[in-house]
């Protein structure tokens, strides 16, 4: 069902685009390439000088690679558009700490950490914040969603729909379904 119509006239001013694109690479890791980009449509003044409308204002971009387990085995970052140059686009080697990191294990609560306040820029550190769900869907490309190996499927108890408990489960994943509150 879409969003209801707008209660009043408007007038759109501002624009953000998080895109994350998944690859397999032919050694067979994954690389996740991801961009955060943030455009006005107005003409923008801002401290560095004005900042045309339809030029970003920010374009981050966030490249790592991945093994079958979600372990990060390499991560790049860097700012090519920023409201101040010579100072947010110098934190990109910062993030190469994301390697030895797992995308599925406590990635979010980590990064949170790890890039909070200015030790990282809050822009790359929000983009992060996608990968999880991408790479997971980047994997889900080579396999069927309820093939049925012996082992729980990932997503299941992962979000709302996809509860063992619910209609959802019961229909598309037998096998795993549970009656609420109860055994199964």
């Amino acid at each position: 069902m879409p969003l209801s119509a707008p209660k009043s006239p408007r007038q759109r001013v501002h624009t953000r685009r998080i895109e994350v694109e998944g690859f397999r690479r032919d050694d067979g890791l994954l690389e996740l390439e991801a961009c955060l980009r943030d455009v006005k449509d107005l003409d923008y003044p801002i401290a560095s000088g004005v900042r045309r409308a339809g030029d970003p204002v920010h374009e981050m971009r966030v490249r790592i690679t991945i093994d079958a387990a979600f372990n990060i085995l390499d991560a790049e970052a860097c700012s090519d558009w920023v409201p101040y140059p010579g100072g947010c686009d110098t934190i990109g080697p910062a993030y190469r700490q994301l390697i030895g990191l797992n995308l599925v294990r406590g990635f979010r609560r980590t990064v949170g950490e790890m890039f909070a306040d200015v030790r990282g820029c809050s822009h790359v550190t929000e983009l992060l914040l996608s990968l999880p769900t991408a790479a997971i869907q980047t994997f889900a490309t080579f396999r069927r969603d309820n093939e049925d190996n012996g082992e729980k499927p990932f997503q299941l108890d992962r979000c709302h729909a996809l509860d063992t408990g619910s209609e959802t489960v019961r229909r598309y994943y037998p096998k795993w379904y549970r009656t609420p509150g109860g055994g199964g």
